[in-house]
C-alpha cells in the first residue's frame, strides 16, 4: 500500500552520455594498472546489456560450464573506432598485443626531479633560493628520456625514478630546447635501463582521434591517466618558447606534473608530449601536446649537430593580401595568390634577397593563399610558417616572390631568428657591470618578467616595451643596455631615482651592447664619464672618483666583481 506500483514496460535504453562515459572508462581500462597480468579486460566495463536478465531453472545455470578462477566472465565492451566514434564488441576479439603494448608503454613512463636555482637580474651576481619540483618524462631509443624544458630549466640536480620504483637515479641533461619546449635526458647506470622498453613514435593523429596522457600530475604520487580526443590541430603559441609550431588541442586534463609525459593513441604509439594547458574561467579541459612532427625534429637536430640548433624562421614580417584593390596595385593577377613583405630583420639572411613589398607567392613550390595559408590536410589549411619549421638551421629553401610584377626565384639559406630582446637568457646567466653604484645589464623577457611580474606587458616603461615589441636589430651583437639600479653611495647623490632606463651613449659614442660600454668606460681617460640616457637624462661623474669608489662599494655590498665573467673574456 505505501509503494508505488512499478509499471510494466520495457526499461528505457541507456543514455548518450552513459554510453559516453562508458566509452571513457573503457579506454582508460587498456591502460590500466589492473591489466598487467591479465590479457580479458574487466567485465566492470560492459555497457552491452542494461535490460534486466530472466530467470534461469537451477538445471539451466548447473549445465553452464563455470568461469575458471581470476577469469571475469567476457561481456561486450565498447571500443573506440580512429574517428572517436565507440562500438560495442566482444571482448575476447581485443588482440592480446595491443594490450601488451599498453603496459608497456606505462613501464616507460618516469617521474623527474628538478632542483632549479633561477638567476637573480636584480642582484646578478648571484642566484635566486633553490626550490624542487616534479614532473614527467618517458624512455625512447638510444637510452634517452624525453621530458620538457620547462621542466628542468635553471636545473642543479635532475633525477629519474621509474614505474613502480622505489630509486632515484641521476641524470644528465643532453640538450634542452628552449623553442620547442623539450629536453632530453640520459642516465649513466646502467641498471635502470634493463627491462625498459623505449616508446615508439606514432604519426600525426587525426581529429577526434582518441588520445590517452600518462604521467604523475599533482594530487597523488602513482602514476595518472586520463583520456580524451584530439580537438585541433594548428600552429599555436609556446607559452615557454615564445615561438609558435605545430601543437595540438585535446580535452583531457593536463595539470601541474602532466608536463613531460606521453600522449598515447588507442595502438599504444605516443603521437605528442603533454606540455601546457589552458586556464580560464571560460573554459573548462583544453590541454596541448607537442606533436610528434616537433619531437622528431628535435631529437633528429639533435643527433645531427652533436646539439640543439632551434628552428629556422623567415626573419620578416608580412601582410595578408586578401583586399583586391590591394593586390591589383601591387601587380597581381586574379591567378596570383601570396602575402606582402613589410619588413625585413637587417641580420636575417633574407636581407640580402628580400626587399619590402615583395610578394612571396610559395615556399617549396607550395602555393601560399593570400591569407597566409598552405594546405595541410583533406578539409585542413595552417600557416605556412608550418613549412619553414620543418626545415632545420642552414638548410635551403626555395621561394618565388613577385616583384614589380615580375616573378623570381630565389634559394635562400635559412638560418634561426634573433630578437633585439631576446625571449630567453638559455641558461646562461645575466650580465652585468659596475660603476660608482650604477648596475647596468642587458634586457630580456625574463629580466621583464623579473623586474614586473607576470604582467610585464603592461608594466614595462613604454620606451621598452616598444623595442620589445617592434624593434629589429641593426647588428648580430646589438643589445638593450639599461641601468638597472643605482647602489647608493657620496658619488652618486641625486642619481638615486634612476631604475630601468636605457643607456644609449657614452662621451658622445653610441652604445652597442654591454661589453662595447665595459670596455669604454675601463679605457676612459677623459675628465668626466659622461652617460646618455633614454627621456634626455644625462649622468655625469669625475672618472677617477668614479673608479676608485667603485671598489668601495662592491666591498660594502659584498659583490665578488664588478663585471659578470662573460665580459672578462
Amino acid at each position: 500500500m505505501g509503494g508505488a506500483k512499478r509499471k510494466k514496460g520495457r526499461k528505457p535504453k541507456s543514455s548518450p552520455e552513459a554510453l559516453i562515459s562508458a566509452s571513457a572508462s573503457a579506454i582508460e581500462e587498456v591502460f590500466s594498472v589492473s591489466n598487467a597480468g591479465f590479457i580479458e579486460l574487466s567485465a566492470s566495463a560492459s555497457v552491452a546489456d542494461k535490460r534486466r536478465p530472466k530467470k534461469r531453472s537451477k538445471s539451466a545455470r548447473k549445465s553452464e560450464p563455470s568461469s575458471p578462477v581470476g577469469s571475469p566472465s567476457c561481456k561486450a565492451i565498447p571500443r573506440p573506432f580512429e574517428n572517436g566514434d565507440h562500438a560495442l564488441i566482444p571482448c575476447d576479439s581485443m588482440s592480446p598485443s595491443v594490450v601488451a603494448r599498453a603496459v608497456t608503454a606505462m613501464d616507460a613512463v618516469v617521474k623527474v626531479f628538478c632542483v632549479h636555482t633561477e638567476p637573480n637580474f636584480s642582484l646578478p651576481w648571484q642566484r635566486k633560493r633553490q626550490y624542487s619540483s616534479s614532473s614527467s618524462g618517458f624512455v625512447i631509443n638510444g637510452k634517452r628520456i624525453l621530458t620538457n624544458a620547462h621542466s628542468v630549466e635553471h636545473h642543479t640536480q635532475v633525477k629519474v625514478k621509474q614505474r613502480g620504483s622505489d630509486i632515484k637515479y641521476l641524470a644528465n641533461v643532453l640538450a634542452i630546447g628552449t623553442e620547442c619546449d623539450i629536453a632530453m635526458l640520459t642516465i649513466e647506470d646502467d641498471e635502470f635501463w634493463e627491462g625498459v622498453s623505449p616508446v615508439d613514435f606514432g604519426d600525426l593523429p587525426a581529429l577526434q582521434d582518441a588520445v590517452t596522457v600518462v604521467g604523475y600530475p599533482i594530487g597523488g604520487d602513482t602514476i595518472s591517466v586520463t583520456s580524451g580526443v584530439v580537438s585541433r590541430i594548428e600552429i599555436l603559441s609556446y607559452v615557454h618558447g615564445s615561438t609558435e609550431l605545430l601543437g595540438l588541442q585535446i580535452d583531457a586534463a593536463i595539470n601541474s606534473g602532466n608536463s613531460g609525459g606521453p600522449a598515447f593513441n588507442d595502438k599504444g604509439t605516443c603521437v605528442g608530449i603533454a606540455f601546457q594547458s589552458l586556464k580560464h574561467e571560460d573554459v573548462e579541459n583544453i590541454g596541448y601536446v607537442i606533436p610528434t612532427p616537433v619531437i622528431m625534429h628535435f631529437i633528429q637536430d639533435y643527433e645531427k649537430n652533436g646539439s640543439y640548433t632551434g628552428f629556422p624562421i623567415l626573419g620578416i614580417e608580412w601582410q595578408k593580401m586578401e583586399n583586391p584593390d590591394l593586390r591589383m596595385a601591387m601587380g597581381m593577377r586574379t591567378d596570383q595568390k601570396g602575402v606582402r613583405v613589410k619588413r625585413i630583420d637587417p641580420t636575417s639572411p633574407e636581407n640580402a634577397v628580400l626587399k619590402p613589398s615583395d610578394i612571396i607567392l610559395s615556399f617549396d613550390s607550395i602555393d601560399i593563399a593570400n591569407d597566409g595559408t598552405v594546405p595541410f590536410r583533406h578539409g585542413e589549411r595552417i600557416g605556412f610558417s608550418y613549412l619553414i619549421s620543418q626545415k632545420y638551421t642552414g638548410d635551403k629553401s626555395v621561394i618565388k616572390v613577385l616583384r614589380k610584377s615580375k616573378t623570381l626565384t630565389f634559394n635562400m639559406k635559412l638560418a634561426s631568428h634573433r630578437r633585439l630582446i631576446p625571449s630567453h637568457n638559455r641558461g646562461r646567466p645575466p650580465s652585468y657591470y659596475i660603476i660608482a653604484g650604477f648596475v647596468f645589464s642587458t634586457v630580456s623577457v625574463p629580466y621583464l618578467r623579473s623586474e614586473y611580474g607576470k604582467n610585464y606587458e603592461y608594466e614595462t616603461p613604454v620606451k621598452l616595451l616598444d623595442k620589445l615589441l617592434n624593434y629589429m636589430p641593426q647588428s648580430p651583437d646589438e643589445q638593450v643596455v639599461v641601468v638597472s639600479q643605482v647602489l647608493v653611495a657620496d658619488i652618486n647623490i641625486g642619481y638615486e631615482d634612476i631604475v630601468n632606463t636605457q643607456i644609449l651613449a657614452f662621451n658622445g659614442k653610441p652604445v652597442k651592447n654591454l661589453k662595447n660600454l665595459a670596455s669604454m668606460v675601463d679605457c676612459c681617460e677623459e675628465e668626466f664619464l659622461k652617460f646618455d640616457l633614454e627621456y634626455q637624462q644625462i649622468v655625469v661623474l669625475r672618472t677617477r672618483v668614479a673608479k676608485e669608489a667603485t671598489q668601495d662599494i662592491l666591498k660594502t655590498h659584498c659583490i665578488p666583481s664588478a663585471m659578470s665573467d662573460d665580459l672578462k673574456n
